[in-house]
């Protein structure tokens, strides 16, 4: 039997890296604001995310089998990531055919219509969202109130911090509330020290690195504080910012989305301090309280730029002075 040698350059080491073990790392990384969640909304927050990954997952298997021919992968947990983060960027109580709409969007537009995973230039889960903030802003503005008191999660509609941040700063809640989570807002930004948990577990297991999620999170505190220090007004509070909203999930789950940050060190620098000057940008000035992921997908829009400009040039290769 003939045997074919392959030459190829080293280093020739495997890492111990799959796509199925770094995208189920992150799954596992979810399940602290995951239960966070569930204490907060029962049983809807289980709905809405099992429908969500559902929807996510269907719709890939059907386009990739029937439209775009090929073999589906729905194994490897790309699916099922961007089913539970689009879950985790809207109210419990949202319509089921709008989540559904929003899972096609992601999945069918964003990602497939690329081509597939580690193609898409766009994070789906984000644009899931903001084709539901756009289209459906009463339903994705709608927040219920939390069942924690034993109340219906959709009897009563309140206001998220970010919200009373902007309009009602005096009605805001403990800083301490606001790290535990247990307020309104979408199903995965309850609880900033859940999100924190799983931050430091995807550190540990080396899927991620701490260079995007400090940039964005040191940005934010630095441009929030300057602002506090000239005028100490709640709007302008550090931690206020750090611990309310979708900061933490869109740093620590979002933006380190392999696919469309930057390769580079120095890159995902510049990306991570893009994207916390424009979501503090937007959330004081703009006209939406939360300004997370606009922020990532604007720079999403410039990773191709990011990387062309921090990427080292290879050995050997002539450098043309001016």
């Amino acid at each position: 039997m003939e045997q074919k040698l392959i030459v190829s350059p080293s280093p020739h080491v495997h890492s111990g890296d799959t796509i199925p073990r770094n995208m189920y790392a992150v799954l596992i990384a979810l399940i602290p604001a995951f239960l966070v969640a569930l204490y907060t909304f029962r049983l809807d927050a289980l709905l809405i995310t099992a429908l969500s990954v559902l929807f996510c997952v269907g719709f890939e298997y059907l386009i990739v089998r029937f439209v775009m021919k090929k073999e589906p992968a729905i194994l490897d947990g790309s699916a099922i990531i961007t089913g539970v983060l689009l879950a985790f960027n809207v109210p419990s109580n949202l319509p089921v055919w709008i989540l559904a709409l929003g899972a096609l969007f992601a999945i069918g537009v964003v990602k497939l219509s690329f081509g597939g995973l580690g193609n898409n230039i766009f994070n789906p889960a984000i644009a899931g969202r903001i084709f539901l903030l756009i289209s459906f802003p009463a339903q994705m503005t709608s927040w219920p109130a939390t069942a924690i008191a034993g109340e219906a999660t959709d009897a009563v509609s309140s206001a998220t911090v970010l919200g009373l941040l902007k309009h009602s700063p005096e009605a805001l809640p403990a800083l301490q509330q606001m790290f535990l989570g247990f307020e309104s807002g979408s199903l995965g930004e309850m609880s900033a020290a859940a999100l924190l948990l799983g931050l430091v577990y995807l550190l540990w297991r080396r899927v991620i690195t701490w260079h995007i999620p400090f940039t964005i999170l040191a940005t934010v505190a630095l441009f929030t504080g300057i602002l506090f220090l000239i005028d100490p007004l709640p709007q302008y509070n550090p931690l206020i910012h750090l611990f309310s909203g979708g900061l933490m999930l869109g740093a620590v789950f979002m933006a380190t989305d392999y696919v469309t940050s930057p390769l580079t060190k120095k890159g995902m620098i510049i990306y991570g301090a893009g994207i916390g000057f424009i979501t503090v940008a937007i959330r004081l000035w703009g006209a939406y309280p939360e300004g997370i992921s606009f922020a990532i997908l604007l720079m999403n829009a410039f990773t191709p730029l990011i990387n062309t400009y921090t990427t080292p040039k290879r050995f050997g290769e002539a450098v043309k002075h001016g």
